[in-house]
């Protein structure tokens, strides 16, 4: 049982499955909203405060891509589990690229949904008990961890949530390896093939951010990991 309450939304047009997952998870402590279609759970989302989303990936009106499309244009880093009877590569790679944190296919039993969840809250708590006031400098950047914000110049560029916590790994091991084992454990809490390939989008995104400073680099280390390099910190030794 929940030491504290969670909020769950649940879109999922199958009633007899939304119904059994709404009692299930009621009976391990979590507030449940249902909802059976992408529209109902985008008003819902905008009427209450969710700690987690569990979206079906097909459903009327608004399919689970769109509504999680629509939440993180929000600005929301709120996590996202995909529920799904799509097993295909593409189909992952395509919930991961619209902001998934987690999938699980049909048919799939309520304690694996619940192990899902149960990760990603603790992962959720323990981001938010260990960030704190932290700023520092990265090449040209200034970086502030806390408010998820890379500035230059006077610009402000917000950042997600995973881009942030993966630039912090690579900014405290500048000039050093850093295996992809590590970013995975550390930012989604496991090491999944799937999760790894949604690794390498965000590493693109931060290379553009990071890109009008020629002193930083980050580099593919194939078969290992990534690298930035930052020659003003390799210039000042």
């Amino acid at each position: 049982m929940l030491k504290q309450k969670f909020n769950i939304l649940l879109a999922e047009d199958d009633i007899n499955l939304g119904l059994l997952l709404v009692d299930y998870l009621q009976s391990e402590g979590y507030v449940v909203s249902l909802c059976r279609d992408g529209e109902q759970a985008l008003l819902e989302f905008e009427r209450k405060a969710f700690d987690i989303c569990l979206l079906d990936v097909m459903m009327p009106k608004k399919d689970g891509y769109s509504v999680a499309e629509a939440i993180r244009t929000k600005k929301s880093q709120v996590p996202i589990i995909f529920i799904t009877a799509k097993s295909l590569k593409e189909d992952r790679l395509k919930g991961y690229s619209v902001g998934a944190d987690d999938y699980i296919t049909k048919p799939f039993d309520e304690e694996e949904l619940l192990c899902k969840i149960q990760a990603i809250t603790r992962r959720t708590i323990k981001t938010s008990d260990v960030k704190s006031s932290e700023i520092c400098s990265i090449g040209k950047y200034t970086f502030d961890y806390t408010n998820q914000a890379l500035l230059l110049n006077g610009n402000i560029r917000r950042m997600t949530e995973k881009e942030t916590e993966i630039l912090k790994i690579l900014s405290n091991k500048r000039n050093q390896v850093i295996k992809r084992e590590e970013f995975l454990l550390a930012v989604w809490g496991t090491n999944d093939y799937f999760i790894g390939r949604s690794l390498d989008v965000f590493i693109t995104k931060i290379r553009k951010y990071l890109s009008e400073d020629d002193d930083l680099k980050i580099e593919n280390v194939f078969g290992v990991g990534f690298i930035l390099n930052d020659n003003s910190k390799i210039n000042e030794q």
